[in-house]
């Protein structure tokens, strides 16, 4: 068999899923599984309802009727009779989702937050399967979370593997069209769970893994993986092929290539990735497989805006031994601060950070009872895989570089902008 998976971006419209269709008729839909995510934005437009819900707001029905009303429209867009079965299945589970707030009694963020998210996925799939059997194309409908099973780590939960190898090698029919959510598990309860970030890609990888497929295509609006993200950079060119192990590197820098936890299933397995144009569907797109690192050989550029440069200093000028920099990991950890780079030297420590969740201020109090505190704000960290002096040059060239980190394959640059 064969995965393909199709984000928000490919079914934000109803334009957007007759594309689908045309696709799947270009490139062939026999021995198909298909993993789909929420349409569009309908992941955030949840997480209005949720946040509604948990703030008691007076807007909470108000946020339902607009995830509401943006379905609706797809469905008026691609049916003709307005008494197609479509219809009454999108609204039992919008009802499903209404009586779900009405009767929840759990105060548990995540919980409540899965058991919402999740009807993005649930309404997507049911909306592109009733869509493609109009059509003609005749699939089976799966519910993923009779097959995947998981821990209860809502919004992250793990895997269990040996369960979801069973269920997925009976539930799923070989030689058909079979259609099912990206993102989505449930727990020994039956209580619906997440797979954390970039979980749609994730679930195609553990349906791969568990059914031997061929191979996973994950369709992008882009024609490949890029050298570097042409929003930043000029004269961004189309990998044509990327090891596993290569991807991982990316990944782990920053890259929005693949998620590790993607590769890993289809590494164990030597199933190749495809990342190919959901808009030019015949072209060959990027191959992430075993083999050449790289294919052409180039420079792969890397970019996080935003970040926080914090270096600390001993208050007696005594060294930064390891017990200092166990502490200093543990303090990161409690504040959720995502580590970028390292830097040290007998008496000082430096970190490149991604402050997401605003926790700095509260730290920065905690550290200057031991260190002296020097930090940056709004930095960028560049990580340039297999650089050479001419792309180090250009990156750093207009900045002022504040650390350069270089090892055998890798250089990275925190920078500021200098002013014009």
């Amino acid at each position: 068999m064969k995965v393909f998976k199709f984000g928000g971006a490919s079914v934000k419209d109803a334009d957007g899923i007759k594309n689908v269709f045309d696709v799947l008729q270009k490139v062939g839909h026999d021995d198909v599984l298909l993993v789909i995510s929420a349409m569009g934005k309908t992941t955030n437009a949840l997480e209005v309802v949720i946040k509604s819900y948990f703030d008691k707001g007076a807007d909470l029905q108000a946020s339902v009727q607009e995830v509401k009303k943006y379905h609706n429209q797809i469905l008026m867009d691609l049916f003709e009779e307005e008494d197609h079965d479509v219809f009454a299945a999108v609204n039992k589970l919008f009802a499903d989702l209404e009586q779900f707030l009405k009767q929840n009694k759990s105060p548990n963020y995540n919980f409540v937050y899965d058991q919402i998210v999740s009807f993005g996925e649930i309404i997507s799939t049911t909306i592109v399967s009733h869509y493609f059997n109009y059509r003609g194309l005749k699939n089976q409908w799966i519910d993923v979370r009779e097959l995947i099973k998981t821990d209860n780590n809502y919004r992250d939960a793990g895997v269990n593997w040996d369960v979801t190898q069973k269920n997925i090698s009976k539930g799923v029919k070989k030689k058909n069209l079979n259609i099912t959510q990206g993102f989505l598990g449930s727990d020994e309860n039956g209580f619906t769970t997440t797979l954390g970030r970039e979980g749609s890609d994730y679930t195609a990888a553990i349906f791969a893994y568990c059914l031997n497929a061929e191979s996973v295509t994950i369709w992008k609006d882009v024609p490949g993986v890029l050298n570097a993200d042409p929003r930043y950079f000029e004269n961004a060119i189309l990998l044509n092929q990327i090891s596993y192990r290569e991807a991982i590197e990316l990944a782990f820098y920053g890259a929005t290539v693949i998620h590790p936890k993607t590769l890993q299933p289809l590494q164990r397995k030597e199933i190749p990735l495809y990342v190919k144009s959901f808009i030019n569907p015949l072209l060959p797109g990027t191959s992430v497989s075993k083999g050449a690192d790289l294919e052409p050989q180039s420079s792969c550029y890397i970019v996080k805006k935003g970040q926080l440069l914090i270096s600390l200093s001993s208050l007696d000028f005594s060294f930064i031994m390891e017990e200092n920099i166990s502490e200093i990991f543990a303090l990161l950890h409690k504040y959720k601060m995502k580590v970028s780079l390292i830097q040290n030297s007998a008496i000082s420590f430096s970190v490149c950070v991604d402050d997401k969740f605003g926790n700095f201020s509260e730290l920065k109090s905690i550290l200057a009872k031991k260190f002296k505190v020097t930090y940056n704000e709004n930095v960028s960290l560049y990580t340039i895989r297999h650089f050479t002096e001419k792309s180090a040059n250009a990156v750093a060239q207009g900045k002022e570089v504040l650390v350069r980190q270089v090892s055998r394959e890798t250089m990275q640059i925190v920078t500021k902008e200098t002013e014009a």
